[in-house]
Order: structure tokens, then C-alpha cells, then sequence
């Protein structure tokens, strides 16, 4: 229908890892709010050294009594600037391997010494940011599972960020827009050029395949089951098609896109913009979504994990 995503770092991300690792005090107290939407997560995984290579982070975070001491940031950290909430990969200790001694904390983004820097990027949106953690004290209590164990619970939650929903709907919403601009008289009807026509075509059949193979992903989950590698083949798919859909939003309105009015969070534009108003967002669409080849893992390493896992490369 177009709405708004929930927040899906509770409900996709954090939610399963709390259910298949955590304590029954956790359970008890995150689950119910993350159903309401009292709590608002983000996700704190990348580090300006850190992204594709997550295992050689270095946030770090010392025991003190009962409360670990953390220092140092994370970055990309999209809607931090919204969240009261944050998961975190954060380095326990120093082992023979980067993924040992990693631990999963849940934070609290209130805690004194955490500092939210926006990023703007190249759509003109305020998503992500950095955030900055200074001596900030967080309870044991607030570790999932155990100590070090980190880098297992945060490959089990990717596999939920990439794999356990339906993005074929919101991918066929998009091109259906993009399409209804090419039909009308705003794009000189787009849809008469031979090569912009097959391509929709093209890409709604990738939209068909894709909605066929998540429903096969929905349906083993039905049974308890956990995505598995089969999430990077959606991950991969997702990014590839919402990128072509973004693209051929750019083509069918051509010059027009020349003139993109990004989206300006701390200020307003004090002119009309001066294409029509169904237009406005192609342009921010196209240039935000060059990122989703890059976030939740690239797609060079969900080629790997595929090439590895699922065809024994």
C-alpha cells in the first residue's frame, strides 16, 4: 500500500536474536516493546575502519563491576538521530582471530556520553550518522548471550536483515510509479521508446522471480526455521532490482532530472520546485539508492557467502 516501513530493526533485526539468545529477563522486557513500537533500534555495527571487514572493529568495551565501559563509534548508524534504542557489536577482549572476544550489547541511547553526528548523503536525507560513545557506562545485564560470542549472534542476526521479509512488494509499488510516469504526458510518454518499455518489462519479471523465492524463505521460517544463506541470494536480488528500478525512474524523466530538489532536513526551500511534484523524488530515489549495493553487506561479499555456502566454491 506505500505506508511507512515499522521500525524493522526491532522487528527483523534485534527482535530474533533477543528470542534465540537472550535471557528471559530480556525477552520479557524488549519483546513486548518492540511489538508496540515503544522502542525505536538502531544499528551499531559499521566503524569508519570497519564496514565489509566488521570483525576487525574496534569499539571496545571494559568491564567494570557490574556495568562495561565503552569507547569509540560507530558510523552509518542510520535513524540514530530517532532511536532510543541501539544493538552493538563492541570488542570484550583480544583473541588469536578479529572475531574473537566480540560481544552483542544492547544499549541505552539516553546513557550519558553518546554523541549523534548527522551525515548527510548524496540524496540530500538526514539517515544515517555516526555516533560517538565516550565512557558510557551500560549494565552487563544488557549483554545478550555470552561474552565473546558476539560475531556468531551478529551473523545470525544478518541473516534475518537480509533475508526474512518481502521486499517485492514495495520493489513492484516503485514500478509501478516509475511506469505511470512513462505513460504520461509529463515524459512525453516515455513509454512509447522500444528500450524503456522492455525494460519494465524486464524488471518486473525480476520482481516476479524474487517474490517467488522470498515466499519460499517465509514459508520454511513458518516451521522455526532461520533464513540461512538463501538471505544473501535475497539481499543480492533486492539490492540489483531496487537499483534498476531507481535507474529507469532517471531515464524515463530525463532532463528533468537535471533538476533535483533533494530533501533539505534543517532548512526549506523557499521557491517552488520547478518540476512537477511527481517527479520530486525520482532523483533522491536514484541517489539513495546507490547504497543498497553497499549496507547490510556488499554485494561482492553476498556473492562470496553464496559462492561458499550454497554452491560449495
Amino acid at each position: 500500500a506505500g505506508v511507512p516501513n515499522v521500525n524493522v530493526m526491532g522487528v527483523k533485526m534485534v527482535g530474533p536474536v533477543i528470542i534465540g539468545f537472550g535471557s528471559p529477563e530480556q525477552k520479557n522486557f524488549y519483546l513486548p516493546r518492540i511489538l508496540s513500537g515503544e522502542d525505536y533500534w538502531c544499528q551499531g555495527y559499521s566503524e569508519p575502519g570497519s564496514g565489509s571487514d566488521l570483525s576487525s572493529l574496534k569499539t571496545r568495551a571494559v568491564r567494570d563491576g557490574d556495568d562495561y565501559i565503552i569507547n569509540g563509534t560507530k558510523i552509518w548508524t542510520t535513524h540514530a538521530h530517532h532511536a532510543n534504542r541501539m544493538f552493538a557489536l563492541v570488542r570484550t577482549s583480544d583473541g588469536p582471530r578479529q572475531q574473537d572476544g566480540i560481544s552483542f550489547i544492547l544499549i541505552d541511547m539516553k546513557t550519558p556520553g553518546i554523541t549523534i553526528r548527522p551525515i548527510l548523503t548524496i540524496g540530500g536525507d538526514h539517515e544515517v550518522n555516526q555516533v560517538f560513545f565516550d565512557d558510557v557506562r551500560v549494565p552487563v545485564a544488557n549483554r545478550v548471550g555470552e561474552e565473546g560470542k558476539g560475531w556468531t549472534y551478529g551473523k545470525y542476526l544478518l541473516e534475518f536483515e537480509r533475508g526474512a521479509g518481502i521486499a517485492s512488494a514495495k520493489l513492484r509499488e516503485g514500478l509501478k510509479a516509475i511506469a505511470d510516469l512513462a505513460e504520461s504526458d509529463l515524459t512525453g510518454r516515455a513509454i512509447d521508446s522500444p528500450d524503456i518499455a522492455t525494460r519494465i518489462s524486464e524488471v518486473e519479471v525480476d520482481i516476479d522471480a524474487l517474490e517467488m523465492t522470498e515466499l519460499r524463505v517465509l514459508s520454511a521460517l513458518q516451521t522455526g526455521q532461520n533464513p540461512g544463506a538463501v538471505s544473501s541470494i535475497l539481499k543480492l536480488r533486492n539490492s540489483e532490482i531496487r537499483q534498476a528500478v531507481t535507474r529507469l525512474g532517471a531515464d524515463v524523466i530525463g532532463h528533468d532530472a537535471l533538476a533535483v530538489e533533494p530533501m533539505r532536513p534543517l532548512y526549506k526551500l523557499n521557491h517552488e520546485p520547478v518540476i512537477p511534484e511527481e517527479m520530486l523524488t525520482v532523483m533522491p530515489e536514484y541517489l539513495n539508492g546507490r547504497a543498497y549495493t553497499i549496507f547490510g553487506g556488499t554485494s561482492e561479499i553476498q556473492r562470496d557467502i553464496i559462492a561458499k555456502m550454497m554452491l560449495g566454491i
